[in-house]
């Protein structure tokens, strides 16, 4: 499993493509903490953990599936519509 940095991003929209995952997803904070971002729970906990200030700090993201790791990592990088074109 490779990570990558989330940074600026748009919790409603992750929050949605959460939800096209296969496979876990897991974030980690810069404390070392883990959250299965698949869990509504885990996610509530995570996100609001990572907002400092009103500013969502920056975050690794770790996935089981190698297919959610490429979407996460498209719309981190170019938002929405990049992940929306390989769903098709």
């Amino acid at each position: 499993m490779r990570e990558f940095l989330m940074s600026d991003i748009d919790v409603q929209e992750f929050m949605r493509a959460l939800d096209n995952c296969r496979g876990n997803v897991y974030l980690i904070n810069d404390e070392g903490d883990k959250f299965n971002l698949k869990s509504k729970l885990s996610q509530m906990i995570g996100l609001v953990r990572l907002i400092e200030g009103g500013k969502l700090a920056e975050a690794k993201i770790v996935c089981d599936n190698v297919e959610d790791e490429s979407y996460l990592f498209r719309l981190n990088l170019f938002g929405e519509k990049a992940a929306d074109e390989s769903e098709k």
